[in-house]
């Protein structure tokens, strides 16, 4: 079973913004594959399925990004799930905007609910699905910045970005990280 993990930040404030994307691409896995999420489980939403014939648990911590390690430590303790089956989704302001990273393994690359979860596991051998927020200006304030919904402009893509994002995940599950690697990230720096 896969651990699908999406950060972001809980409460009807921060739904839209930037550092929600990983919730955004879960809720998307779930609504494509008829998933709930809705049972509470180490203070998370979660709820199970198949998708690309893969048993999957998904899961949103509502713990706030920054402790992320801390939920999901809880659930990678249950015997059916390891880091090995850990997919971790979020948001990166490094990556220009709409781009796909995938990576087996990694640092947190700034990013706090990475470093948290790093921190928390005692591991960073994880797949990482990290979508770019990157704005085309420098920045003064970039915490104001992910906490802030995206620009009009950024909402017009933001279908288009999830789409392919979703397709990359179903990639990892149906063909393996590596190849998905090779399909997604090789798409993305096409289009940087």
């Amino acid at each position: 079973m896969f651990l699908i993990v999406g950060l972001g930040n809980p409460g009807t404030e921060y739904a839209r913004t930037r550092h929600n994307l990983g919730f955004m691409l879960v809720d998307k896995l779930a609504a494509d594959a008829a998933v709930n999420i809705r049972r509470s489980e180490c203070q998370s939403f979660v709820g199970s399925g198949l998708i690309e014939n893969q048993r999957v648990k998904l899961a949103k911590p509502q713990t706030f990004i920054n402790l992320s390690g801390d939920a999901v430590s809880c659930l990678i303790s249950k015997p059916e799930l390891d880091a090995a089956t850990l997919v971790v989704i979020s948001d990166d302001l490094a990556l220009p905007f709409g781009s796909i990273r995938l990576r087996q393994r990694g640092s947190a690359g700034g990013h706090n609910g990475l470093k948290s979860i790093i921190g928390a596991l005692g591991t960073n051998e994880f797949i990482r699905l990290r979508i770019g927020i990157q704005p085309d200006h420098p920045l003064s304030d970039a915490k104001n910045f992910v906490l802030n919904e995206f620009t009009k402009a950024e909402k017009e893509s933001l279908a288009e970005i999830l789409e392919r994002a979703a397709e990359a995940m179903r990639s990892v599950l149906r063909d393996g990280v590596a190849k998905a690697m090779s399909l997604y990230n090789e798409v993305s720096a096409k289009k940087e």
